[in-house]
């Protein structure tokens, strides 16, 4: 059988220390849910090959949301293709479903989510998607397991105080102002489609079904990215956390000058 290639679908095949890095997020962010990778593979052979692959019960039609906590809160490695999800709103978001004339038309959400057939079509057409055609199957791992390479892209749930942490460990270097959508329901494509269309680092705010059925918690968002993402994010907590600037974040108090605290961290150059 021929050795699973490491790379991901950005040709990526270096060589990341996984469990340092993870071990390094847990460290300066104290995660509750172990991040997980996501990867499409072209074919279903490709996916099966995989070791310790799990394929879910063929008469159940799962959400993609379900997949994902199921990885990320039991630790399985998970398959799926199309057959396997309950409807088109899951696969074209991850490119296993094509964004058809029936699809766009938000037929399935008027008078549920929308008002109007207008405002659900509006909807359907602002959500991110994963490119369509190049991929049969999905699979979701911890990113320590090593099973499938490296990942198209890397999701990391957290609180609002760990995700403003992680993201000014990514901002320490090469520094970039992010901005991030919010489509409402169907909120996997704020974060997986605009990841996976964009290769950018994507924060959403988890909709109904992703906490509904995925076991999303109240008080988490989601990052999702590349994995190249990860070392830089890494490297910008640990020069972060030097400076006195750690999570958690000790409340200073709102009657006290924040002075004294602002030094620990600036020293003469105030602010």
């Amino acid at each position: 059988m021929a050795e699973m290639s490491r790379a991901n679908c950005w040709g990526d095949d270096t060589e990341y220390n996984y469990e340092q890095i993870v071990d390094e997020l847990n460290r300066y962010l104290r995660l509750k849910a172990t991040p997980i990778g996501m990867k499409r593979f072209r074919t279903v052979a490709e996916m099966e090959a995989i070791p310790r692959i799990r394929r879910p019960d063929p008469r159940e039609k799962l959400a993609t949301d379900q997949i994902v906590g199921q990885c990320r809160w039991i630790g399985y490695t998970i398959g799926i293709t199309m057959d396997n999800l309950m409807g088109a709103q899951c696969g074209a978001v991850i490119g296993l479903h094509p964004r058809s004339t029936e699809w766009l038309s938000g037929d399935r959400m008027n008078g549920v989510w929308y008002g109007t057939l207008e405002d659900s079509a509006a909807h359907q057409s602002a959500m991110s998607c994963a490119s369509y055609g190049d991929y049969e199957a999905m699979v979701v791992s911890p990113l320590t397991s090593g099973r499938i390479g490296n990942p198209d892209i890397c999701l990391i749930y957290a609180t609002p105080g760990q995700m403003i942490t992680f993201i000014n460990g990514l901002q320490y270097l090469a520094y970039k102002k992010l901005s991030f959508s919010c489509v409402g329901e169907s909120a996997c494509a704020d974060s997986w489609g605009n990841a996976l269309a964009t290769g950018e680092p994507s924060v959403s705010i988890p909709c109904y079904a992703e906490r509904k059925f995925g076991g999303v918690q109240d008080d988490e968002l989601l990052m999702a990215l590349p994995p190249s993402f990860l070392p830089k994010v890494v490297q910008g907590l640990a020069a972060l956390s030097k400076n006195g600037l750690r999570y958690p974040i000790p409340n200073h108090g709102i009657q006290k000058s924040p002075l004294d605290s602002i030094a620990t961290s600036y020293g003469n150059k105030g602010i």
